[in-house]
């Protein structure tokens, strides 16, 4: 364990400060904003300007890192994203964080995946999984952790935007000191909408489904808690909480999930999920203990909702296109967030803060239906045929790059470093799941 993790705890321990940086800046925002007595309008679409930031990223980072290499390339992201985080806290204006906030997620997006090339070129077939784990895990307590700190800093001065600046500066010091070789070019990003739809309807709109119901709640889940008026450490605790229970719902969901038909316990999970969020909408309970439990049961079954998805999705793809169509779905992912918020806003502005829960209930609301309506038109794919569930994230940001890490992605040739080629993803002339 420690011969495959020394190579990389450069790269992790940069990852840990980046997402720190990510944690406590995506809450402050919304905070801060709602402080300012910002529109929950604005607020929703400053969250929808980071998320297409972070999508574009995705298809134009490559071409970046490729001019200038991977080490200039880092430092010029995080640095941008240093940069912003400082300007974020001296420009108190919409307008300036609306474009500010996309540069966060373009620079986000390059910053992760030469992070994760650079994770893929060290791992081994023996350690990649072990290193993806990890990564996921490092991701997850990295924007927790950086949740957590808004009770401990004032978010009406600049203190909590200059220790963003700070996370970020150190985030740079391991990838910048490590003497790491640089990786391959990164791959360029495609996304084939009508394949991913042929390959599998239900986790096509189910994935797009889920990226609005998270992107909404992602966004201005704080903006509801200050509106209903909890506490800065409690709002912070609300969205951590949602995070954690998620990450713990993975596991056994996915296990049901290689047992029975994917569509069944995708179908459930919406359905708690709706369940949850009605509650919330209708009931607008007010008491913390209420409000947090139910929080977490929203979380539990909102956040294992985007791992299954794309495992029922690979059960029809063969494993050299597993990059691929996972790629492809993490992208119609962003999409999501990018409608989230940008419908949540208005909704929470006329039906009050309670409102965003009435977003995210309708989305599960139809996640259910069509899953159950899919499943009566073709059968499962049979147990013996399906590939084991591995949980892939609980709502923490990640690239396509990424996925190159998966023990599920094509064996590695290690004479080569870089996957296997396989064939082609051909059309299928099979009736869709």
């Amino acid at each position: 364990m420690r011969k495959n993790l020394l190579p990389v705890a450069a790269l992790l321990l940069g990852t840990l400060f980046l997402f720190l940086g990510n944690g406590l800046q995506g809450l402050l925002l919304p905070v801060r904003g709602t402080a300012e007595g910002y529109p929950t309008t604005i607020l929703g679409l400053i969250g929808t300007s980071w998320a297409a930031g972070f999508v574009l990223g995705c298809f134009f980072a490559p071409t970046v890192v490729k001019r200038i290499g991977h080490v200039r390339a880092f430092s010029v992201f995080a640095s941008l994203i240093a940069i912003v985080a400082l300007m974020t806290g001296i420009l108190i204006d919409p307008t300036w964080w609306l474009i500010l906030r996309a540069l966060t997620g373009f620079s986000t997006a390059g910053t992760s995946m030469i992070i994760e090339s650079w994770l893929n070129e060290r791992a081994t077939n023996e350690s990649r999984g072990v290193i993806f784990s990890l990564y996921i895990a490092i991701t997850l307590f990295g924007v927790v952790g950086g949740q957590m700190m808004i009770p401990f800093g004032d978010t009406s001065t600049t203190i909590l935007f200059m220790i963003c600046g700070i996370l970020y500066c150190v985030a740079m010091l391991p990838t910048l000191l490590s003497k790491a070789a640089s990786p391959q070019p990164l791959k360029k990003v495609s996304l084939d909408l009508r394949g991913l739809y042929r390959n599998s309807p239900v986790s096509f709109l189910g994935i797009l489904l889920v990226g609005i119901a998270n992107g909404a709640f992602g966004t201005l889940g704080a903006v509801f808690g200050r509106q209903a008026g909890l506490s800065d450490s409690t709002v912070a605790a609300m969205m951590s909480v949602a995070i954690f229970a998620g990450a713990v719902m993975q596991l056994p969901a996915g296990r049901l999930s290689d047992r029975i038909d994917r569509r069944y316990v995708l179908a459930a999970l919406a359905g708690v999920g709706a369940l949850a969020g009605l509650l919330i909408f209708l009931v607008e309970p007010t008491q913390v203990w209420i409000v947090l439990t139910l929080i977490a049961i929203y979380g539990a079954a909102a956040n294992a909702l985007y791992p299954i998805a794309v495992s029922h999705a690979n059960d029809f793809a063969t494993a050299e296109d597993f990059v691929k169509v996972s790629g492809g779905l993490l992208l119609l992912y962003g999409i999501g967030t990018i409608i989230g918020p940008t419908i949540g806003g208005p909704v929470m502005t006329a039906a009050g803060p309670y409102g965003l829960f009435m977003i995210t209930a309708c989305a599960h609301i139809l996640i259910t239906a069509y899953a159950i309506i899919r499943s009566r038109m073709r059968a499962p794919v049979p147990v013996s045929d399906r590939d084991a569930f591995s949980p892939v994230n609980a709502g923490t940001p990640t690239t396509p790059e990424s996925l190159q890490l998966s023990p599920r992605a094509a064996p590695f040739d290690e004479t080569r470093n870089e996957p296997d080629k396989g064939p082609e993803w051909e059309d299928q002339s099979d009736e869709p799941v």
